[in-house]
């Protein structure tokens, strides 16, 4: 059987959706948007792609940052600072907290 081709876009096929759970995930979002079904998924792909490439080609990312860390980071560190906690004062300066807790 030869696939449905779209009329208004001869180049696409079109996507039939079979999983219950996914049409209404798609109603979902549909109705909080107001984009057409295909301008949803289209950005939730889109969307997913730029995730994605943060990471990394097939989840190389977090590698890439463990080399980061272990040939720049970690050398780069005065000694004994690797591993050691923070004081609650050292925290709070960080987080910009006055003598009065805010």
């Amino acid at each position: 059987m030869a696939p449905f081709f779209n009329q208004a876009h001869p180049d696409s096929m079109a996507l039939n959706i079979k999983n219950e759970a996914v049409e209404a995930l798609l109603e979902e979002v549909v109705a909080m948007t107001g984009e057409t079904k295909t301008e949803a998924v289209r950005r939730a792909l889109a969307e997913r792609r730029e995730r994605l490439a943060l990471r990394g080609i097939h989840g190389k990312g977090p590698a890439r940052f463990r080399r980061y860390l272990s040939e720049r980071f970690w050398p780069a560190l005065p000694p004994g600072e690797r591993g050691r906690r923070l004081s609650r004062d050292e925290e709070d300066e960080i987080l910009g907290y006055g003598p009065s807790g805010t």
